[in-house]
């Protein structure tokens, strides 16, 4: 059987072990007579099946009961809005900050506006030259030193993995260092969730899609400091308001009850690859290996500044259009998939996500090779 290698940013590849036994157990889940598919979302089935998720979940990141814990709907783009309705009014005079660094954050600024009065604290979308090279917008991010916070902010929110640009703060901010003490943090970790082991000692919520490192699409996962809940603006709807979701456990209306049942054995399958220390272990190992490559060769080029390389998403692009074309081509026959990069970027983008194997990386930069070869 030919071996396909899927770089999909998402919907994306996910473990074989969980996909086989998610085959096994179709049909009829431990037992049970039925298919997770036909279980009630209130039935004490799915109440195993999304209980035990959360307490998988909580086990990989490391969280208490102060914090809330639940899957909702919409995807991350939805918290755009969501998140705005619950939390602009958690200080006087409904303001809060937004770090712009590629697509998804400046989608998340401008869905927020509606709300509230929000504020650029900091932003990539000029070009700027740093260490004597010539960054285009999204191809770099500001540091932390340069957010200019504003301490009477509802939050501060940035996406910390943008995945169209591949653009990553692999670290998290010292709040005091930026002036943000008192105001919470907010992070999309859609593309890197669960990929690095992070103390989230000084964050106050985040959220992810599922479809990245989490499983299929069609659950979002939020992540939240309890006492930012209970301020929800009249019009956000009941089935979004945090303080619901939270105290009926996801379940304050059916949710996505197969996604989520997918995204639980995947964390499942997290704690068996020795959590996420190990598996950012793994994660940083993938990227630097095609990185490495990358920069070895005059044929292949990232355009990403260096110290914000994402270690999930990795675009590059040949000396033309045509020539990416001609990769593009040439991958699909290798079965190396869905290496097309963004249509706002142009050029290839290889997503490398937790279930990734490091096999997947060496037969892609196998085929950088031979394809330099016949065409350097």
């Amino acid at each position: 059987m030919k071996q396909f290698w899927n770089f999909s940013a998402g919907p994306s590849v996910l473990p074989k072990e969980v996909l086989q036994q998610a085959a096994e157990e179709m049909l009829d889940w431990h037992g049970s007579g039925q298919s997770v598919m036909e279980m009630s979302h209130r039935g004490a089935e799915f109440t195993q099946i999304c209980d035990e998720a959360e307490a998988d979940l909580r086990k990989l990141l490391g969280v208490g009961d102060e914090w809330a814990v639940f899957f909702s709907q919409g995807g991350a783009s939805a918290q755009n809005a969501i998140l705005p309705m619950n939390l602009i009014a958690l200080k006087e005079g409904r303001t809060a900050d937004y770090v712009l660094t590629g697509s998804w954050s400046n989608k998340a600024y401008k869905e927020a506006k509606g709300y509230g009065e929000m504020r650029i604290a900091a932003s990539s979308a000029e070009a700027r030259e740093i260490d004597g090279v010539q960054y285009q917008a999204w191809q770099w991010a500001p540091d932390f030193s340069e957010w200019q916070i504003n301490p009477k902010a509802s939050y501060l929110h940035y996406c910390s993995n943008e995945t169209i640009g591949g653009v990553e703060y692999a670290q998290l901010p010292d709040k005091a260092a930026i002036g943000a003490e008192g105001v919470p943090l907010i992070l999309d970790t859609s593309s890197h969730f669960l990929a690095r082991a992070w103390n989230l000692e000084g964050v106050d919520m985040l959220y992810a899609g599922a479809q990245k490192n989490a499983g299929p699409a069609g659950s979002t996962i939020i992540v939240i400091r309890r006492e930012l809940i209970g301020q929800c603006e009249a019009i956000c709807p009941d089935v979004f308001n945090y303080k619901n979701l939270d105290e009926a456990r996801s379940r304050f209306n059916t949710p996505p009850t197969y996604s989520i049942y997918m995204s639980g054995l995947v964390f499942k399958w997290l704690l068996a690859q020795g959590g996420l220390a190990a598996i950012e272990q793994q994660n940083k190992a993938k990227a630097k290996r095609l990185y490495d490559y990358i920069d070895s060769t005059d044929f292949y080029h990232n355009f990403v500044q260096p110290s914000h390389r994402s270690i999930m998403n990795v675009p590059f692009v040949t000396a033309n259009e045509a020539l990416d074309a001609q990769f593009l081509k040439g991958a699909k026959e290798r079965g190396l998939l869905n290496l097309k990069g963004h249509k706002s970027v142009g050029g290839m983008r290889a997503s490398i996500y937790n279930a990734m194997p490091i096999e997947g990386v060496e037969a892609l930069i196998d085929y950088m090779q031979d394809f330099e070869r016949q065409h350097g």
